[in-house]
């Protein structure tokens, strides 16, 4: 495996390679990271992982300064997993200038869910994407749904700007007690580590009540922002969406999802659950 820190070369290392597969990354890798790195040894070759703690996605009083860098450590499971080439950038050579030129979210997507919460934030992401789609020139990407706004806002900018990328979005792993695996969990105290299953727990319920034919998606959402706030947690949404375009469910939907985020704590968690009903409402 080849780790590089400057764009030019990256460039020449992947100049005239074949099916490039690209997976990108913060840093700090867990065993979720691992999963998406050997999906992407299924969709091609050379498999290309980016770490990059993106400074344009962190907002005011977020943590980008101490979010972990552990490239050292990263490294060493990127390789074990199987990745050819791992680009590790830091900030000034990605925005050797200010960017002022960034991609424009549309309103629903960007101002709705974690958006609503975190200003922004998915512009910023959009952005560092592109940059690194342009950089990499992937014919595949591959994402975690842990974060399924963000892979909506990557799948919505693929098709806009007709991108030639496929977008694989591979499950969320999680951790025997089924909290969602996250580089953030590792903010957690002890005691809140063992609280914060709570999170998958509301939304399993939610998933579970709605597959079941309970259509007031209003209370079941109302009822599990109640638990969390009493047990302590400071919840910024619970909502059940069409698992498609992130809007509230119709009548005709099939396929939907149930997102929420809450603080315990200092740490904020994300987390959802895909409900697929195989009849009609």
């Amino acid at each position: 495996m080849h780790i590089h820190s400057r764009i030019a070369d990256l460039r020449g290392a992947l100049a005239g390679r074949g099916r490039i597969v690209f997976v990108p990354t913060m840093g700090n890798l867990h065993a979720g990271h691992v999963s998406l790195v050997k999906q992407a040894k299924r969709h091609g070759s050379p498999v290309v992982a980016s770490i990059f703690v993106n400074p344009l996605q962190f907002g005011a009083g977020e943590d980008f300064e101490r979010y972990p860098r552990t490239l050292s450590a990263d490294s060493e499971k990127l390789a074990a997993a199987g990745c050819d080439i791992v680009f590790a950038p830091d900030v000034a050579e990605m925005y050797p200038l200010p960017q002022t030129f960034t991609v424009q979210v549309a309103d629903n997507l960007a101002n709705d869910l974690c958006g609503a919460f975190r200003p922004g934030h998915f512009s910023g992401v959009a952005t560092v994407v592109l940059k690194l789609f342009n950089l990499v020139q992937p014919r595949v990407a591959v994402f975690g749904k842990k974060d399924f706004q963000q892979l909506r806002v990557i799948q919505d900018l693929v098709n806009q700007f007709n991108l030639p990328i496929d977008i694989v979005g591979v499950d969320t792993l999680r951790e025997a007690d089924g909290l969602a695996m996250s580089s953030r969990n590792g903010y957690l105290s002890e005691a809140e580590r063992m609280q914060a299953p709570q999170l998958q727990r509301e939304l399993a319920a939610i998933a579970a009540a709605v597959r079941a034919g309970e259509r007031d998606f209003a209370a079941l959402a109302t009822t599990a922002r109640r638990h969390l706030a009493m047990a302590g947690w400071r919840v910024d949404y619970i909502e059940l969406r069409d698992a498609a375009t992130l809007q509230a469910p119709t009548v005709d939907s099939r396929h939907m999802v149930v997102l929420g985020a809450a603080r315990l704590g200092k740490t904020r968690l994300i987390d959802n659950i895909e409900i697929a009903l195989g009849n009609p409402l």
